[in-house]
């Protein structure tokens, strides 16, 4: 039954979204003929749709409450069988992985192009994971190391002509310097403060790449970069996009085999360690310092390989690609995916980018659509859309054996 209390709080909802939408959904200028077209039957469907939205997330959240604390969500179930059936987890990854490689067969040079750049930030994504998911350590600034990457190659190529295969390792390893320098400075901050240094070192880098015009080419940027070459090899603009998919397919891999043992590792133990209890971890005889500098490295190298690969791919770049939403994206798909998750991180990836594409057919509302499919996202799933899986350990008395007196 529903309260007055609570069809006076629907009813102030629904006028409060109708006011934060009325300059998109009702106002609409036409700056050529000057005038302005008053929809208000859009303000009336707002309201409605608010209005019957907030009455089934009240419905949503009173079934949630009476369900018993001891019962699991029934997703997280289906992803532990998944996860842990060997036959089904192998059934899974290679119909993925099958899918993947023929997708460019049935898809436009368009489609294979975007999915590219998912691709990409699944990469960049992963790389954030070890910092942020693993490691605690709030990273605003992860951009920077991308842009290290991207103009490593343009700079060397551009200089000494060093093709793409022998800069990919360079820019990896360049960003990964960067991330010690970063880490350095940053090991006693934690936070809010870490956050908020991370976010400066992003746009140090970025001013340094608009203003040091003889160093970086100003804002005019970097043009005419080499896309990746295969064995010398001539490739028309249709085949350097397939081959560029195909080549973050294997990267995709490569990076997700890496991560997926790091976790399971000593090392992944000791920065889940760190992001639980700093001061617990440090007691147990965890070296702070040399965790805290592996986690910025290892997750720079990432972001500085992608960023290599970026350079080659859109053949093209100046600092305006790496502005602050870059590092605001990518860190929304770790925490949309589930921090820690590496599956999720990968879900995370595809949603965000491709989301905003395929909406495009809600012409000026799709971001809107996209912002409201998030916040949903973040009241329903706020641990993310598929949630680490923590490990539990039993104690097994039947195994245990008695020794004769």
């Amino acid at each position: 039954m529903i309260s007055l209390k609570e069809l006076k709080k629907g009813l102030l909802t629904s006028l409060w979204f109708v006011f934060l939408t009325f300059p998109i959904m009702v106002i609409k200028v036409d700056p050529f003929e000057r005038t302005i077209t008053w929809r208000w039957h859009n303000a009336v469907y707002m309201a409605i749709g608010t209005f019957c939205i907030f009455f089934i997330m009240k419905f949503y959240m009173q079934r949630k409450e009476m369900k018993k604390d001891t019962q699991k969500d029934s997703n997280d179930s289906i992803l532990q069988k998944t996860l842990l059936d060997t036959r089904k987890r192998n059934i899974f990854i290679g119909t993925v992985l099958a899918v993947a490689l023929l997708f460019p067969q049935f898809v436009s040079s368009y489609q294979t192009n975007v999915m590219t750049t998912a691709l990409m930030y699944v990469v960049l994504g992963l790389g954030l994971n070890i910092v942020v998911g693993l490691a605690g350590l709030l990273d605003l600034g992860f951009v920077a190391f991308y842009a290290v990457g991207a103009y490593s190659y343009a700079l060397l190529n551009l200089h000494f002509g060093l093709g793409f295969w022998t800069v990919l390792p360079i820019g990896g390893l360049m960003a990964a310097f960067f991330g010690i320098m970063l880490g350095f400075p940053v090991l006693r901050l934690r936070g809010d403060y870490l956050a908020i240094v991370t976010l400066g070192f992003g746009e140090i880098i970025r001013l340094i790449l608009e203003n040091w015009g003889t160093f970086s080419q100003g804002p005019s940027g970097i043009s005419n970069i080499p896309r990746p070459s295969l064995f010398g090899l001539d490739l028309s603009l249709g085949q350097a996009i397939n081959y560029t998919y195909y080549l973050m397919i294997v990267f995709v891999i490569i990076t997700i085999f890496v991560v997926n043992r790091l976790q399971d590792s000593r090392l992944g133990r000791a920065w889940i360690a760190l992001r639980e209890d700093e001061i617990a971890c440090q007691a147990m005889g965890i070296d702070k310092r040399k965790t805290k500098l592996v986690a910025f490295s290892l997750g720079a190298f990432w972001a500085g390989a992608v960023g290599v690969i970026f350079a080659a791919k859109t053949t093209f770049i100046n600092p305006a690609s790496f502005t602050f939403l870059e590092s605001a994206i990518i860190l929304s798909i770790v925490v949309l995916g589930g921090m820690g998750s590496i599956i999720g991180v990968i879900f995370g990836a595809l949603i965000l980018i491709l989301m905003p594409e395929y909406l495009r057919a809600l012409s000026e509302y799709r971001m809107l659509a996209f912002g409201a499919i998030l916040v949903c996202m973040m009241i329903f799933r706020p641990q993310g859309l598929i949630s680490n899986i923590r490990r539990t350990y039993k104690f097994d008395k039947t195994n245990l054996k008695t020794t004769p007196k």
